[in-house]
């Protein structure tokens, strides 16, 4: 849902509240969708992806960063509905460890689901999910192709590094696992270009960081200033 992302996040200033995305998406339509019924869907869905909430700190996040990145917000908006979808999540196993190239397969996603939902869903939902996991890694730039989709590198910023090093922290990660940690690898980033990526975020005064040879300190505050605000 990247266009209907922005087009929402366009629409209101960075201190909107939940109500104010609502009404912007339900009253004023500001996504253009035909029906009532598809404006409330759509609200309701951008809310489990991302919550549109000011007092969500992921989402505080999310919409600072998204301010000043537009190169990075694909990849943004997947860091943060990975962290809050556990069926998206649960698919990154069959996209990730792709090759540069490899033909993507949906079979191993439909595995990957399974495996995380056991017999829950039955086969129409399951197929459902499936299509929409994949235009999910399409959007992002992971995947690429309609019928025959193909594994992509995707290129990270200092600021999706950022959000993925927030995000890693929440999760418990500390230290040098920051950089080798699950977030960081759906940037396609290796250590060293993590490591440097971290550094520019840094010079953008979004992190604070110290590294040395054997150390490797992570500030992460900057990110969420209204927090200290509350």
């Amino acid at each position: 849902m990247l266009g209907e992302l922005t087009a929402a996040l366009d629409s209101e200033p960075l201190d909107a509240t939940r109500a104010d995305y609502a009404a912007a998406i339900v009253d004023a339509n500001c996504l253009s969708k035909p029906t009532s019924s598809t404006r409330r869907l759509t609200n309701q869905r951008l809310g489990e992806l991302y919550a549109l909430d000011a007092s969500v700190p992921i989402f505080r996040v999310l919409r600072r960063l998204w301010s000043i990145d537009d190169q990075g917000r694909p990849l943004l908006a997947l860091l943060c509905a990975l962290a809050r979808d556990p069926l998206l999540a649960a698919t990154a196993s069959a996209v990730i460890p792709l090759p540069h190239g490899a033909e993507f397969l949906r079979g191993p996603l439909k595995s990957a689901l399974c495996a995380a939902v056991g017999t829950r869903l039955n086969e129409s939902i399951l197929s459902k999910v499936v299509r929409n996991a994949a235009s999910s890694w399409t959007q992002s730039g992971h995947l690429q192709g309609r019928t025959l989709k193909t594994r992509q590198l995707v290129r990270a910023t200092p600021a999706s590094v950022a959000f993925a090093l927030w995000l890693a922290y929440a999760a418990g990660f500390r230290g040098e696992e920051l950089l080798t940690s699950g977030w960081i690898a759906v940037l396609d980033c290796s250590l060293l270009a993590a490591r440097e990526l971290a550094l520019g975020a840094k010079r953008l005064g979004l992190i604070d960081l110290r590294i040395a040879v054997d150390v490797f300190e992570v500030g992460l505050d900057r990110l969420d200033p209204w927090r200290t605000r509350s």
